[in-house]
């Protein structure tokens, strides 16, 4: 497939998903899907669901948890939002809700079976996927311990970089492990490097 044709093709997929409606009866705040694509991004960042200053604003990790992640990755801001360079896919494309105890809600199991699959597959200049937190490590790597994985994330190089989800909560979380910021942060700038630097050829993402 052409390049021109490639970015019509995920244009025309990405209104599709901004025009779902599958879960619309779930959702207590209506549909958003929030999601930052292209065919050229070499990066992707697989995420969990968006909250709801994400929905307000229609930004991917537009609040707290973003300033954490683009913290640990050593970029900015407007590096970080370069879907020329780097797609952000959340589990989840809409906020899902709150919990009762407390928390958000699990992206909503209906939304990765419709979309993911397709998505992926008009971004096949992908390289490395940051899998930031448990839903997105369960889809892609099955059950299993966040910490374990992230203790492990040399086994799931070069494809998979596991990575906890970035909330408030993790901050006490990176406290009582020091290893996180001595040895996996490291490991984390150095891999996404040379994804970062890469020549575009063309420009178009959504």
């Amino acid at each position: 497939m052409r390049p021109g044709t490639e970015e019509a093709a995920l244009e025309a997929l990405v209104r599709e998903v901004r025009a779902c409606r599958a879960c619309a009866g779930s959702l207590p705040l209506g549909p958003r899907p929030v999601l930052h694509v292209s065919t050229t991004a070499r990066l992707l960042i697989a995420s969990q669901a968006p909250g709801t200053r994400v929905h307000e604003t229609g930004i991917s990790f537009n609040d707290a948890s973003g300033d954490r992640l683009r913290g640990w990755l050593g970029i900015d801001r407007d590096l970080f939002y370069d879907s020329r360079r780097i797609a952000i896919l959340p589990m989840g494309l809409c906020y899902p809700g709150r919990l009762a105890g407390g928390g958000d809600r699990p992206p909503r199991a209906e939304c990765a079976p419709l979309w993911r699959a397709r998505l992926l597959a008009a971004m096949p200049q992908v390289r490395l996927t940051l899998l930031v937190g448990a839903y997105a490590q369960a889809a892609v790597l099955g059950p299993g311990r966040v910490e374990d994985r992230v203790r492990a994330y040399r086994d799931l190089l070069p494809r998979y970089f596991p990575l906890p989800h970035p909330s408030w909560r993790t901050g006490a979380w990176e406290r009582r492990n020091p290893w996180f910021a001595e040895e996996v942060i490291p490991a984390l700038r150095a891999a996404i490097a040379p994804f970062l630097k890469q020549a575009l050829t063309h420009s178009k993402s959504a």
